[in-house]
């Protein structure tokens, strides 16, 4: 009957951590899709799936909220399906967000700000998260006291990696949100077949949530990145917003005067160029435009990059000039970066088509989809695949002065010279800036009088983009007050509700004693070592969603075996902590760079000792104080409020660059260190505790 009874407490305890991770990955994906805005802002998805964990570890042993998880997701999806035809406008300069409103009628209303979305959904989420929190902080102190809390949380970490398997799965199969909230809504009824009359209150909010979810669905299709559709005059949809126009673009085609006004901005650098291109590399080919026209220009070869499958395929399937047809194509489903980082090729012309995204790299970071292309780095390795008479081309939708001097200047510091910047309204794109040898005094009548001198005055005014700070969008170096406002709330709100989880916690918040100091700072540091993991390793191998999903994985699956492992031969607190420090430093002091042109292998092995060496470290640390925590589902609780705090801490690379929150996440664990060894018992007092232990063995 124990064993029995283990079984089960094992099961319950991983299906929780999996209903958990995929909930948070289905939240962070829908949300983005029906509310244009929240795309954006996947990381404070994730911070609500934190702060909500924690408090429900807090309350472990009291009342339970199971009921809550239910009728919490039926409040967040009618709330969803409100706020989602709602124009919410940005008003704020601090960041451009393109928020278009393309699937939405005229006459919706309208809101001049996105901070009311953003509030409502974060606490929300908050709350769909405390029910499953207690559920696994009440698994883990059962766990502490019929065998080991430190089996309990290796079954936490297998129910994670599971949901990150299967979630990666359901997105590769291209399913709609109704599969992904089936999924994790037929694992919760686990917890509720104990019970007819919670049955009948979950049977009814899943019927409910599920029909809004259906309800509200106006997406065509899904790919790993975007919620899309398209129309009947060939316009791509990414999450309600328009991304893309697949448009006729050979010069002697029958074409509507949108079309041909598009199609004649297609064309202008190879009216520049004093000859045509025989090789072109495009970067962000989407449906094709930028292939179409360079076949009409009578390239040979065209090498096409996508980072997204269901474009591409709406490209085959809806463009009017068929280019992916073509013999002369060659086209790779892959990140721009990490084609450039990879191929051997030389172009004569290299062309970055209208790849600006509106979604983030990962809900761990505030980089976004696109952010490793437009850097000077990116720049520099795209002009080391030029012929020796090559030029690059940059088509963008400018809409702010800022981000029209960064792409210049960009472009400027690349080849030492002034480039020509031609700008005039096309439709998909306003602004073309041109530079290389293949346009060296070379300017057309129509382009922009922008004079050397006012320049070079503003390239001493700006920061480049780099992968340091990959902050293209960003109006300048800092935290502004849009992101430090909403930090406030989601600090202030995070503070109160710790506060009312329990009379002992305001307790412990008001004098400071019954905060486990420790496991605060580890989830905060472990939250920045997780957040540059991830965000180095999409730059080294590209910035696709396998990417993440493979690094977040492993991350996991090196947990789970640091963690079996320390409980098969404990290692000494010295020694973890030593290696964690020293990992760090040695991560901190590596150019990155370097990962970016050396071979599979030898990138593999430097990746997975840049990753993999300091988690494995910090989850030996971990293992040793979460083993000793006499209340393992509070310890894990401040925990995972540490993490909160990690999270907004990660903001801070918008000001210092990414590869400073290594140093902070060391300081937390120095911090954490010194914690550790002002509260350890002496060997005077240790050989005291000892002798009692091996009487009761």
């Amino acid at each position: 009957m124990a064993m029995k009874s283990t079984r089960r407490l094992a099961l319950e305890l991983m299906a929780a951590s999996f209903i958990v991770l995929f909930q948070e990955l289905t939240l962070i994906r829908w949300l983005g899709g029906q509310i244009r805005v929240l795309a954006y802002f996947p990381n404070l998805i994730l911070l609500s799936a934190f702060l909500g964990l924690g408090l429900g570890c807090l309350r472990g042993g009291k009342r339970s909220l199971l009921w809550l998880w239910p009728v919490g997701l039926v409040l967040l999806a009618g709330a969803t399906m409100v706020l989602g035809r709602v124009i919410f406008t940005q008003q704020s300069a601090s960041e451009h967000l393109w928020l278009l409103y393309y699937d939405l009628p005229s006459n919706a209303p309208v809101v001049h700000s996105v901070r009311l979305p953003i509030v409502i959904c974060f606490i929300l989420s908050t709350l769909n998260f405390v029910p499953l929190g207690q559920i696994v902080a009440e698994r883990l102190q059962q766990f502490q006291a019929r065998s080991s809390s430190l089996w309990g949380y290796c079954w936490d970490i297998l129910g994670s990696l599971l949901g990150v398997i299967v979630f990666a799965a359901a997105g590769f199969a291209r399913s709609f949100p109704i599969v992904w909230f089936s999924l994790f809504l037929a694992v919760g009824f686990l917890f509720f077949a104990g019970s007819r009359r919670l049955l009948l209150v979950y049977l009814a909010a899943v019927i409910a949530t599920l029909f809004i979810v259906v309800h509200v669905e106006r997406a065509q299709y899904y790919s790993p990145y975007y919620s899309l559709s398209i129309n009947q005059n060939q316009e791509v949809l990414a999450n309600g917003s328009l991304h893309q126009r697949a448009t006729a673009l050979k010069r002697d085609a029958p074409k509507s005067d949108l079309d041909q006004l598009i199609s004649v901005g297609y064309h202008v650098p190879y009216r520049i160029l004093p000859r045509p291109p025989r090789r072109v590399l495009v970067l962000g080919a989407g449906t094709g435009n930028d292939v179409s026209v360079a076949l009409d220009e009578g390239a040979e070869q065209i090498d096409a990059v996508e980072i997204d499958p269901v474009i591409l395929q709406l490209g085959r399937k809806f463009h009017p000039d068929h280019p992916y047809s073509s013999p002369k194509v060659r086209v790779f489903n892959m990140d721009a970066r990490s084609f450039l980082n990879h191929t051997t090729g030389s172009y004569d012309l290299i062309v970055f088509g209208t790849l600006d995204s509106m979604t983030r790299l990962s809900a761990l970071s505030n980089v976004r989809l696109d952010n490793f292309v437009y850097t000077l780095d990116c720049f520099k390795a795209a002009r080391s695949h030029l012929t020796s008479d090559g030029g690059m081309a940059l088509y963008f939708m400018v809409s702010t002065d800022y981000i029209n001097d960064r792409l210049v200047g960009m472009m400027a510091k690349t080849f030492g010279e002034l480039p020509i910047v031609y700008k005039k309204h096309h439709a998909l794109f306003n602004t073309i800036v041109m530079g290389g040898p293949a346009f060296t005094r070379q300017r057309p009548r129509e382009s922009a009088s922008v004079t050397q001198a006012n320049l070079r005055e503003a390239l001493t005014r700006l920061d480049l983009p780099d992968d340091d700070w990959p902050y293209l969008y960003l109006q300048r170096r800092g935290v502004s007050s849009f992101y430090l406002g909403i930090m406030a709330f989601i600090a202030v709100f995070a503070v109160l509700a710790v506060a009312g989880a329990s009379p002992a916690m305001r307790r412990s918040l008001m004098t400071r004693t019954g905060m486990d100091k420790e496991m605060f700072l580890f989830g905060l540091a472990f939250l920045l070592l997780e957040t540059r993991s991830v965000t180095v390793m999409n730059l080294v191998w590209g910035a696709t969603w396998l990417t993440s999903a493979v690094v977040f994985g492993s991350i996991l699956a090196t947990i789970l075996v640091a963690t079996i492992l320390y409980q098969l031969k404990p290692v000494p607190w010295r020694i973890g902590i030593t290696g964690l420090v020293l990992s760090l430093l040695i991560c901190y002091a590596f150019p990155t760079g370097l990962l970016l042109n050396i071979n599979a292998a030898a990138k593999l092995a430097f990746s997975l000792l840049f990753v993999g060496t300091p988690v494995f470290f910090s989850s030996l640390c971990f293992a040793a104080l979460f083993g000793k925590r006499a209340e393992a589902g509070v310890a894990f609780g401040w925990n995972l409020l540490g993490a909160v705090a990690g999270g907004l801490l990660e903001f801070l690379s918008m000001f210092t660059g990414l590869k400073d929150l290594l140093l902070l996440a060391v300081i937390a664990y120095l911090a954490a260190a010194f914690i550790h060894r002002r509260s350890s018992p002496g060997p005077k007092q240790m050989a005291a505790e000892a002798l009692p232990t091996s009487i009761e063995g």
